[in-house]
């Protein structure tokens, strides 16, 4: 076997997904440190890491390929992973979807003025829907036959004219509300995952590699919703302004040049400041600084 040489780096192949995901997923990857571009119609991702190489590929297959080992790692939703039947490597789970950071769900669902209130229901139906086999899967659990055919998009137009019912995914229901469908049941919650190669995960350098964009993105998820604040506080006060924190927060407190003053930096929700800051002031806290955080790392 010929040796490598020292020029010869190592990549690691990185499946990103294509379509309604691509754009929150790359701002992820910012703020973990990673600047991803595409060049016009390519799915080949220009990437300032030299040793990722990252492929735009729709969700569905991204499974599928890290099974087959032609991809090492990817993103993808568990509902494509118990879709293909892929054997892969969980590494992480990443809450986040198109527009938000809840947990969209796959959801049965009939047109609004339909008799059928259950699943049962739909025995002898047919049902459209993307994810053919988690559908048969959830109707053989309730001991419903029912004819489960593949929609190609656009699923929400199927019922009634083409389909007695759907299997669609959803965020907040605004779109089937819209298209007067109403849900029967929920037949799995979904979320990202960052999936990685079997194979590729006994490679020690892949592994390490794979290692590092897990800690990075979830660093970047814990970082959602938090900004770090900075103030100055007179060793008189300091009690007044410490209670006045949340009651999980450990600040990080120092000595300033100016006797009897102190410096504190803590990192907290967001959804704090409007109360805290004025609150913070009155107590005698002064210079607050609020800061924006890319990443939280325990």
């Amino acid at each position: 076997m010929a040796r490598k040489t020292p020029s010869e780096k190592r990549v690691l192949s990185l499946g990103i997904p294509k379509g309604s995901l691509e754009e929150s997923t790359f701002a992820l990857f910012r703020k973990a440190g990673f600047q991803f571009s595409v060049p016009t119609r390519s799915y080949y991702v220009n990437s300032d890491d030299d040793e990722i190489r990252p492929l735009l590929i729709r969700a569905q297959e991204i499974a599928r390929y890290v099974d087959e080992g032609i991809l090492d790692a990817g993103l993808t939703g568990l509902d494509w992973i118990r879709e293909n039947g892929a054997k892969v490597r969980s590494v992480l789970d990443l809450v986040y979807a198109k527009t938000s950071r809840r947990k969209p769900r796959w959801v049965l669902c009939v047109p609004e003025n339909s008799p059928v209130k259950t699943v049962k229901g739909l025995e002898g139906k047919r049902i459209a829907t993307e994810v053919v086999h988690l559908t048969r899967k959830y109707l053989k659990k309730h001991g419903v036959n029912a004819d489960v055919e593949f929609s190609w998009g656009a699923t929400e137009i199927k019922a009634p004219e083409f389909a007695d019912a759907i299997v669609e995914i959803t965020e907040t229901g605004n779109s089937l509300r819209a298209n007067n469908l109403r849900i029967v049941d929920t037949v799995m919650e979904t979320w990202n995952q960052l999936i990685a190669n079997h194979e590729a995960w006994q490679d020690p350098w892949k592994r390490e590699k794979i290692e590092s964009i897990a800690m990075l993105l979830e660093a970047a998820m814990a970082a959602e919703g938090k900004v770090g604040l900075k103030l100055n506080v007179k060793n008189t006060d300091m009690k007044k302004v410490s209670n006045l924190l949340p009651a999980l927060t450990s600040p990080t407190i120092s000595h300033l040049s100016e006797t009897g003053w102190y410096a504190l930096e803590v990192v907290i929700d967001e959804t704090e400041l409007k109360r805290l800051i004025p609150a913070l002031r009155r107590a005698g806290a002064r210079g607050i600084i609020e800061y924006p955080l890319n990443k939280v790392i325990d």
